[in-house]
């Protein structure tokens, strides 16, 4: 009964997103967080929104404390109203540890840097005739985050199987600094801003190294600014896949 509220709140999340309008010029990936136990630990997963944003991320353990991964994403929206292009790529590293008195906590700090642009044009149709507002952007990033996950003693029961469940949250705040800012082909006054990106996560294990992972955060900007806002929030369906590290069922 439970599992089934789950859903039915999952549901109602899913369509209030995918019916709401959104014109930041900035889109937020997803945050990675490889819950790495060991040196020589693989992740990589895929990630996509409501909206189409694609994300692909990727971590290696370098040591048994620190690790490196690489980040991107990509969107390609074309509607009836609006056209949306936005690419984005990252790197960074940082340091990983398990804690508690099973060791099956994990506690992950990164910091990286990146860049992207976004190519964004609204469609307006006035007496007939068709109007476009057309804007362009280019811009580096950087960012710290901040990730921790529980393995809880619980578990999904579906067809007579057990699906082991992790908890997590990643708390990631972004630095996004304009390089070019376009409306119409007229040059704009280029805008920064800070941004939280706060997000929350549930793990279904489907096999020992592959877990199905839906997202739910949200975006929020510090500065006032006109294009360069926090117009999304952060929601995606997606699978992780880890390689190697010690298992966190004890």
């Amino acid at each position: 009964m439970k599992a089934l509220l789950h859903f039915s709140k999952f549901s109602a999340l899913i369509l209030l997103l995918l019916t709401t309008g959104c014109v930041s010029t900035y889109m937020p990936n997803v945050p990675h967080v490889p819950m790495f136990t060991e040196k020589g630990e693989l992740s990589a997963a895929g990630h996509i929104t409501p909206k189409g944003n694609i994300t692909f991320n990727t971590a290696y353990a370098v040591t048994d404390k620190f690790s490196a991964m690489l980040n991107g994403s990509m969107l390609n929206q074309e509607g009836r109203k609006r056209d949306f292009r936005h690419n984005l790529i990252e790197a960074g590293g940082g340091y990983y540890t398990t804690f508690g008195p099973n060791q099956n906590r994990v506690l992950e700090v990164y910091a990286g840097f990146g860049g992207g642009s976004s190519d964004r044009t609204e469609k307006e149709e006035l007496e007939g005739v068709m109007t476009y507002t057309r804007r362009e952007a280019s811009f580096s990033k950087y960012f710290t985050q901040v990730n921790f996950t529980s393995k809880k003693k619980k578990s999904l029961r579906l067809l007579g199987n057990e699906f082991p469940l992790n908890y997590g949250t990643a708390l990631r705040m972004s630095y996004v600094n304009m390089s070019k800012h376009l409306l119409d082909g007229e040059a704009q006054e280029k805008e920064d801003n800070i941004f939280l990106e706060p997000i929350f996560y549930t793990r279904l294990a489907l096999s020992p190294t592959v877990q199905l992972q839906y997202t739910s955060g949200s975006n929020f900007g510090l500065r006032n600014r006109k294009a360069l806002t926090a117009g999304y929030s952060v929601f995606s369906l997606g699978f992780v896949i880890n390689v190697g590290g010690r298992s966190l069922d004890r």
